[in-house]
């Protein structure tokens, strides 16, 4: 009994250490992974660039000259009227215009001078408020015969200023009516001449025809219709 016993024993043994290899035989599962889920946002969208302008278009010349100072004396009472004659205060031109007077800027600029905005473009309102407060056609067009060219937004009012913006000596302050104003310089000191013909020369250069009679006024080649409709904002 004693040997059946031991054998029996003996056979238990081996069936646990058995067991025990499986158990540590078995392989070992990996921890479950996450996973990535690509994601759904919408991509950026892409920048939008607006559309330039037709020539014919009306713009507001800050925006593409924003280093040009502009004072316009018309939207004050500090013009030879002694009152104001249109309630805005910033120039508008045609955008075939402003490329013309960006060209004479970046001229300008290689020799350290900036162009100054005095008029710019004028609703025919604000020509008949001219003819209202001064009714001489030795200075003001008479709308009921014709409206002046600044009407078009192809016509502009400048001088020269240096790089501090102290406007250069010139034959004449703006809307003088005495024969000085005229481009025939021969009654000015060398200095008003010599600055006086280094504008219309950038002037020219870019495209904008000299009007005789006023040193300051510079018309585009290129002509427009008088426009009756737009006016900008105060």
């Amino acid at each position: 009994m004693e040997k059946i016993w031991l054998i029996l024993m003996g056979g238990v043994l081996l069936l646990s250490l058995w067991g025990c290899a499986r158990v540590k035989s078995q392989p070992t599962i990996p921890q479950t992974q996450v996973e990535t889920v690509p994601s759904t946002a919408a991509p950026a969208a892409p920048e939008t660039t607006a559309p330039e302008p037709e020539d014919t278009d009306f713009v507001r010349v800050a925006d593409y000259l924003p280093q040009v100072p502009q004072y316009l004396p018309y939207s004050t009472a500090e013009n030879f009227t002694g009152a104001v004659i249109y309630d805005f205060s910033g120039a508008y031109l045609r955008y075939g215009t402003v490329k013309k007077l960006m060209a004479a800027q970046e001229a300008l600029e290689a020799q350290g001078l900036s162009l100054k905005i005095w008029d710019a473009f004028r609703p025919t309102a604000a020509q008949f408020r001219l003819w209202e407060v001064c009714p001489d056609p030795n200075f003001v067009a008479n709308p009921n015969r014709g409206f002046s060219a600044h009407s078009r937004g192809n016509t502009v009012d400048v001088t020269l200023v240096d790089s501090q913006g102290a406007e250069l000596l010139m034959p004449t302050a703006f809307d003088d009516f005495t024969p000085k104003a005229d481009r025939d310089y021969r009654d000015c000191e060398e200095t008003e001449r010599q600055n006086a013909l280094l504008l219309e020369e950038a002037m020219l250069e870019a495209g904008f025809i000299p009007y005789s009679g006023e040193w300051w006024h510079f018309q585009d080649e290129d002509t427009y219709p008088v426009e009756e409709v737009f006016c900008p904002e105060a």
